[in-house]
């Protein structure tokens, strides 16, 4: 047993007991024999089995990966400087500031914890999806499971046709538009020399011609509040509008879903409580 894995199980154990149930979406219960979360229900938000979490905390588990301490730091609402702390303690190194285990502030995420019957998600601004509520799942599918240039959503739209399934082919040449001219104005806003959106960009313009005849348009537009069709293989058809908050650096964005006025979706998305997860990876193109 080695002593970061020490020092990790006790970081991990005084981040879970300062913690009220409440704080993350969790009932409180009757009964709770210690003080903040217990460890399944940190196992539980975190997406680990309670065996492996309990090893964690004891310092004995395998060395847990850069998606698994991301997806601990966001269950235990960790401050950055308390994210790479942990990365240290793991011996990882500390995620840049994109990518799948980029940061998410604990008021997005508690946020998103009180949004438990309306799909909701936080992406990033060159569209990596870092977390989604269970609601969301069923509406999009899971798209945090994506890795590399592919995490993002704009990549996989220009070069994975299966992705163009979650719209309505009529619906695509805006969509589109939107995506490229929403992507300039990520980039601009970035660091000149900022290597993620620059790596994205680099190689949407060699892979899609597509792609490189509309970023030549130089059309620039914030993607904010839209409404949209979603295409869900049980329910059909769902438009909805999309709504953002964006972070104070402009990183971030907490999207959430509502049933567009003058439509039946209202009761469509009460239905993915009863859906449930949906497996969208095979949707017809």
């Amino acid at each position: 047993m080695s002593l970061d894995h020490r020092e990790l199980g006790a970081f991990l154990r005084s981040r879970r007991e300062r913690i009220r149930p409440d704080d993350v979406g969790l009932v409180p219960g009757p009964r709770r024999r210690v003080p903040g979360l217990r460890r399944d229900e940190v196992a539980q938000l975190a997406g680990a089995s309670v065996d492996y979490y309990n090893e964690l905390e004891r310092g004995a588990g395998s060395q847990p990966s850069e998606q698994m301490l991301a997806a601990l730091a966001r269950a235990l609402r960790l401050t950055r400087d308390e994210r790479d702390h942990l990365f240290r303690l793991a011996d990882r190194p500390v995620p840049a500031a994109g990518g799948t285990a980029a940061h998410v502030d604990p008021g997005m995420l508690d946020l998103l914890s009180r949004l438990p019957d309306t799909p909701a998600q936080v992406i990033t601004d060159l569209h990596v999806c870092l977390v989604q509520n269970a609601r969301a799942v069923a509406l999009l599918g899971d798209q945090t499971r994506f890795t590399g240039l592919a995490a993002s959503f704009v990549h996989r739209w220009f070069t994975d046709p299966s992705a163009r399934a979650l719209y309505p082919e009529a619906d695509h040449e805006a969509h589109t538009r939107s995506f490229v001219a929403d992507l300039r104005a990520a980039v601009a806003a970035r660091d000149a020399r900022d290597g993620e959106a620059a790596a994205l960009v680099a190689d949407l313009r060699e892979r899609s011609p597509e792609f490189a005849a509309v970023w030549a348009r130089h059309d620039v537009a914030v993607r904010r509040a839209e409404r949209k069709r979603i295409v869900h293989p049980a329910l059909g058809v769902v438009e909805v509008n999309c709504l953002n908050l964006v972070s104070a650096d402009g990183r971030q964005r907490l999207l959430w879903f509502t049933p567009a006025l003058g439509t039946d979706s209202a009761d469509a998305l009460a239905m993915l409580g009863v859906i449930g997860t949906q497996d969208l990876s095979s949707r017809p193109v």
